[in-house]
């Protein structure tokens, strides 16, 4: 599976890569949004791992474009966000993302929520 990373710190985006390509993915990177919104339009992957506060253009903001595209609408999108409260994930906007992980995560979360929402979203669209 092909993965697009968007992070904008420099160390997490090199952990990130280095997480998911230990689980058998390729990955692509980004460092804001509005080179995530170039690149997953250009590189159609199969899941997009999208930090929230970013310089240029924010998760959130890449998430709405990507999602309002028809060639991009179906990729499922999980947030990376230091928000760890269920109040501040309901904020971000459920419809933008289909799956959370919380910073700091761990290599085994990681893992297990891009497998878990692969799983889901696969599923349902079928």
């Amino acid at each position: 599976m092909k993965i697009l990373i968007v992070e904008d710190n420099e160390e997490n985006r090199k952990l990130f890569k280095i997480i998911v390509e230990s689980g058998g993915h390729a990955t692509i990177l980004a460092s804001d949004g509005e080179e995530a919104v170039e690149t997953a339009k250009r590189e159609i992957p199969d899941l997009i791992l999208m930090d929230i506060q970013m310089p240029k253009m924010n998760g959130i903001e890449a998430a709405k474009i990507l999602k309002s595209e028809q060639s991009t609408a179906k990729i499922p999108i999980i947030a990376l966000t230091a928000y760890a409260m269920i109040e501040e994930k309901e904020k971000l906007g459920e419809e933008w993302f289909d799956g959370y992980i919380s910073k700091p995560v761990g290599v085994k979360d990681i893992l297990k929520v891009i497998d878990e929402t692969v799983q889901r979203i696969y599923i349902i669209r079928k």
